[in-house]
């Protein structure tokens, strides 16, 4: 049992560390908002793999099958959605913590459904998760429905474990910024996620 915990754990923490399109978001977040902003935008990207490694455990065949048919237009729909969110964030403006009395225009529920759909339009994770889950020989038919619910709980424990540090470390450097800084941040960041999706356009075309 204790194997599977840190084997889930560290998967958890290999598909979440890589610092793409999320990761990026994530700081963006953190310094413009807030730790539990950028928070929430973690929390939306670990569902979406949570979502993805109960897939993987259990309807991986018909999935890969479904992906491999469609994937031209999987990887140019989410490169697109990349572009166009990458694009929004660099226009955005920086945002200001609130005063006393003023409600805050952003909310925690738009940055995870939005972190949330942006992780999900790109099923293309499910193969990471099976070479991993290959690669550390974790789980088989033998094992029980505990040992399957252990699996998830470690794997969403690493991804949890992985966005709370990156938060905290980003947080640190909050103060630091001024606004121009912020925006410097933002459009830093809406240029790397749009690139990410102009490469995925251009791979998935040649």
């Amino acid at each position: 049992m204790l194997e599977i915990i840190i084997k889930g754990i560290v998967i958890g923490l290999f598909i979440s560390i890589p610092l793409g399109p999320i990761g990026m978001l994530c700081i963006q977040r953190t310094l413009n908002r807030g730790r539990k902003y950028g928070i929430a935008t973690g929390l939306g990207a670990t569902t979406s793999d949570l979502i993805y490694t109960l897939v993987t455990l259990f309807f991986v065949s018909f999935v890969i099958n479904v992906i491999e048919e469609n994937r031209l237009l999987i990887q140019v729909m989410g490169s697109v959605i990349l572009v166009a969110f990458g694009y929004f964030i660099f226009k955005s403006h920086p945002s200001r913590q609130p005063r006393p009395n003023e409600k805050n225009k952003h909310s925690l529920l738009s940055d995870y459904l939005s972190s949330f759909g942006l992780t999900i339009s790109n099923p293309l994770v499910l193969f990471v998760l099976v070479a991993l889950f290959a690669r550390f020989e974790f789980l088989n038919d033998n094992h029980s429905i505990l040992e399957y619910s252990i699996a998830v709980i470690s794997i969403l424990s690493g991804a949890l474990l992985w966005w709370s540090t990156l938060t905290f470390m980003v947080s640190r450097f909050r103060s630091k910024l001024n606004m121009r800084g912020l925006k410097l941040i933002n459009q830093i960041t809406g240029v790397i996620i749009s690139v990410i999706g102009i490469a995925g356009i251009i791979i998935s075309a040649i």
